[in-house]
């Protein structure tokens, strides 16, 4: 397996109600400060390596944090997706981080919405990697496999517990395989992510992601899932930072037809269509994401 070299910087730094979030920052410690919000599944280094070395040859800094209930971050189900946003506040604060920009995939993109909703004074832009779409409420989208978590809602939010600690048992069961397991789901996927997870570095990336995000605990996804079967908190109109919004048009997950209906409520949007590419397809384009949210005033 190809080697990941480690995050320069890695903590907790303590939110509200006696918590912690734990980080990993790659990069300049003094650059212009993005945050990498991983998907779901996934944890704080779920972070393309493009995107690292972009980071070390621009001066940039990035941080990817774990959601409550993976990695180091203390378990917790938030009320809805905006109320994150004050954890995200009190982080900013604790790394000196004043102004930033922030970047969501998948399961992801609602987070960063939510950042930008919540704190426009300190977040400058936000970029959406095939966002998941509201599912409840005036803005939700229909279709999607997330329709099937909100079919499952009231059991997820039932056993999310005991599911999380199950996952966990099973994943460390399975590390010998993880790599293997890895070609397996890969070998069913469609042709753009199957590419991507062909490459040596997306692999090693994702494991190693997967591998040290669920040493302790894998709670986060089904929180993730709970929260995705509810209202934001917020609308997408109140979102008044600009977004860029990538979305491969093959996308499998969240179809591309949710990226261009949330897109449509964003009051200061861009849609970039990733063309052939599914689910994925945004962290196999990090450097013209970066690039592109540094662009932006």
């Amino acid at each position: 397996m190809t080697d990941i070299k480690r995050p320069a910087l890695e903590g907790t730094v303590a939110v509200r109600d006696n918590r912690r979030l734990s980080f990993a920052e790659y990069g300049q410690p003094r650059g212009r400060a993005f945050v990498w919000l991983h998907g779901t599944p996934g944890a704080r280094r779920q972070i393309p390596i493009e995107a690292r070395a972009y980071a070390d040859a621009h001066g940039l800094r990035i941080i990817g944090i774990d959601r409550p209930g993976i990695g180091s971050s203390t378990p917790h189900l938030y009320r809805d997706i905006v109320d994150w946003a004050d954890d995200l506040r009190l982080l900013l604060d604790a790394l000196a981080i004043d102004d930033v920009r922030v970047i969501g995939l998948s399961g992801g993109g609602p987070y960063a919405l939510a950042a930008g909703a919540a704190l426009p004074d300190r977040v400058h832009g936000v970029g959406v990697l095939g966002g998941v779409a509201p599912t409840r409420g005036p803005d939700a989208a229909d279709g999607g496999i997330i329709q099937l978590a909100v079919r499952l809602a009231p059991a997820l939010a039932t056993l999310r517990v005991p599911l999380g600690i199950g996952l966990t048992g099973a994943i460390r069961v399975v590390k010998p395989l993880a790599g293997a397991g890895l070609d397996l789901y890969a070998a069913v996927q469609p042709p753009g992510d199957k590419n991507l997870l062909a490459r040596p570095e997306f692999k090693a990336m994702f494991l190693d992601d997967l591998l040290n995000g669920s040493r302790f605990q894998t709670l986060a996804p089904l929180n993730d899932l709970v929260l995705f079967t509810r209202e934001w908190g917020f609308s997408p109109t109140d979102v008044k930072v600009p977004v860029i919004w990538w979305h491969g048009d093959a996308d499998h997950i969240v179809p591309f037809d949710h990226g261009k209906h949330v897109v449509s409520l964003l009051p200061d949007a861009e849609l970039r269509v990733i063309d052939g590419e599914s689910h994925l397809g945004g962290l196999g384009i990090a450097e013209e994401v970066l690039s592109s949210l540094l662009a932006v005033r």
